[in-house]
């Protein structure tokens, strides 16, 4: 998932702090190896592997159905699995492994508050998508540190779920999804990128952190809806009704819209990670100035 909207904003974190960084891809060339030459000829010297890869689950061009749903499992577990068995295939592991799931672990609620420890992971598509997804990143008896980043709404510049809300929200046509009254865990990408970092170079880090701003539980999707149209000075009158949302992404990806979990990152907080973006209206000034 190098060449993706956060694979990139790493790849240009890392290098920017003197690691030298290699793409897994479709084809092979400077910097970057083949899925096949990973599979004939194993992992390359390396001290550590981040897995970013995963189709576009809101893709709004794509109709949902099993062929697509088949897409969005193997594009993550897939390649999840095929890095794990060459992680524990090498001669010499990389020290660190990280994994970026996502949020759908938990279930949906207006009121739960979500922690690294919380359960989930077994009640829609999404929750059994994450949950197979984490099980094949498990390498029993590894010397490589494992670390799972579950990611909230990626925020940033030039992708993401920002690109696809500008224009409505730059014409003054933007608003709330639904009710508006659904949670909406939110993350400025670099501070993706840089939990991934911090996980990469933080020795003493393990587990399962939690890819959220520390201010997202507090963020509705109306709230999003109201910082955004003002960092663009713009209304935000016209909510998009439920009915229209699943009209376009079909009734099991529209959940993902139009309902949300509070999730809290308390073991990222608790690993020394220190926010850039901690709250909203900082974090959608930087990506539409």
């Amino acid at each position: 998932g190098g060449t993706g909207f956060v694979g990139r904003a790493l790849t240009q974190l890392l290098r920017s702090r003197g690691h030298e960084v290699s793409h897994v891809s479709r084809h092979g060339g400077k910097d970057r190896i083949s899925w096949e030459e990973l599979s004939h000829s194993g992992l390359p010297l390396c001290d550590a592997v981040v897995n970013l890869a995963g189709e576009n689950v809101l893709n709004p061009f794509r109709r949902w159905g099993d062929a697509f749903c088949r897409e969005v499992i193997s594009s993550r577990v897939e390649t999840t699995k095929t890095l794990a068995k060459a992680i524990a295939d090498a001669e010499q592991p990389p020290r660190a492994w990280v994994v970026v799931t996502g949020v759908g672990y938990y279930r949906p609620s207006p009121t739960a508050e979500y922690t690294e420890d919380s359960p989930g992971g077994d009640f829609d598509f999404f929750s059994r998508l994450v949950s197979s997804w984490e099980a094949a990143a498990l390498i029993p008896g590894s010397p490589a540190r494992g670390v799972v980043v579950r990611s909230g709404v990626v925020l940033g510049r030039g992708g993401g779920a920002i690109s696809q809300m500008l224009w409505p929200f730059r014409l003054g046509l933007g608003g709330p999804l639904g009710s508006g009254l659904q949670p909406f865990p939110w993350i400025h990408i670099r501070d993706l990128a840089g939990i991934v970092c911090h996980a990469l170079e933080s020795e003493c880090v393990q587990g399962v952190l939690n890819g959220v701003s520390p201010s997202s539980p507090a963020t509705s999707n109306g709230t999003f809806a109201q910082e955004l149209a003002a960092a663009l000075g713009r209304p935000a009158l016209l909510p998009v009704p439920a009915w229209a949302v699943r009209a376009v992404f079909g009734a099991e990806r529209a959940i993902m819209l139009l309902e949300g979990q509070r999730v809290v990152p308390k073991h990222t907080l608790e690993s020394g990670y220190h926010f850039i973006f901690p709250d909203l209206s900082g974090a959608l000034k930087d990506i539409v100035a």
